[in-house]
């Protein structure tokens, strides 16, 4: 069994009037992708953003690699090996994909910016992924899907070790789906712990080794996606989704088609 890198027990969450999270677990391991799945307000972005830094806790404790920490900001969650990639992409268009990558971390020779260095090890990095950029493009000429690359590669010049991906294939078609799955089985493969945040039922099959569901900011359940059908999660947990959800999510197991409906649960479905 991989080794645990991320384990958060019984974190609470408020804010002014509303309970964002109440008593939640999470366990990541190394090598894996985790799909974090509940409907809109669930809590999965505020989790998140507490593993990154982003967001401090009220209570609950959070260990990453063994070691147990108190809040984190951004720069200390990223410095422990912990990138969050957004669904809104946080590029600067006027800069080129080197500076991206390095932008607040540039490197210097003596009292010079070390250019030459940084762009050959951006191209280290594009290159092991076998990505197909020129570290002097400007970003803003890249499309959306290759820009998300980027935020990959700047993640990994980091040496992220923990990478959350919210909605990551939102504004990508089928093909750059594809490209974007061989690349995180490429990075689950080094031993990359990987949380996968996405509405999307049909992918999740593809890529994920266990899920997590969360409803109204709490801990609902885990399961292996190897064993576990989210028809069995349906009948262990009914209130997780609605009527709709349910049916949407019954109709996907048997192959049925509903015009698009099953997107729009706020839960996905696995198949077998």
């Amino acid at each position: 069994m991989n080794e645990t890198i991320v384990s958060m027990r019984g974190i609470c969450k408020s804010f002014p009037g509303v309970k964002a999270l109440d008593n939640v677990h999470f366990e990541l391991r190394s090598g894996e992708v985790m799909a974090l799945l509940g409907e809109n307000g669930a809590g999965k972005s505020t989790l998140m953003k507490i593993l990154s830094g982003v967001y401090t806790r009220d209570s609950g404790s959070v260990e990453i690699f063994g070691k147990e920490y108190g809040d984190l900001t951004p720069k200390q969650a990223q410095a422990l090996g912990v990138a969050i990639i957004h669904q809104e992409l946080n590029m600067c268009p006027h800069l080129s994909v080197t500076e991206n990558m390095f932008l607040g971390r540039e490197r210097y020779k003596g009292p010079v910016l070390d250019r030459r260095g940084m762009e050959a090890e951006a191209k280290r990095i594009l290159d092991d992924l076998c990505i197909d950029i020129s570290p002097s493009e400007t970003v803003g000429n890249l499309p959306v899907s290759k820009q998300q690359m980027v935020e990959i590669a700047k993640a990994l010049s980091i040496n992220a070790r923990v990478l959350i991906m919210d909605e990551p294939t939102s504004a990508l078609t089928a093909k750059e789906i594809d490209e974007l799955f061989r690349i995180i089985r490429r990075l689950k493969d080094s031993g990359c712990g990987i949380v996968y945040i996405s509405h999307r039922l049909e992918e999740l099959q593809h890529i994920v080794d266990r899920v997590t569901i969360m409803r109204d900011g709490q801990y609902i359940t885990s399961m292996n996606f190897a064993d576990t059908t989210m028809a069995d999660a349906m009948a262990q947990n009914p209130d997780v989704m609605g009527y709709e959800g349910v049916k949407a999510a019954v109709a996907a197991l048997n192959g049925e088609n509903l015009g698009g409906a099953v997107t729009d649960t706020g839960v996905s479905v696995l198949t077998k």
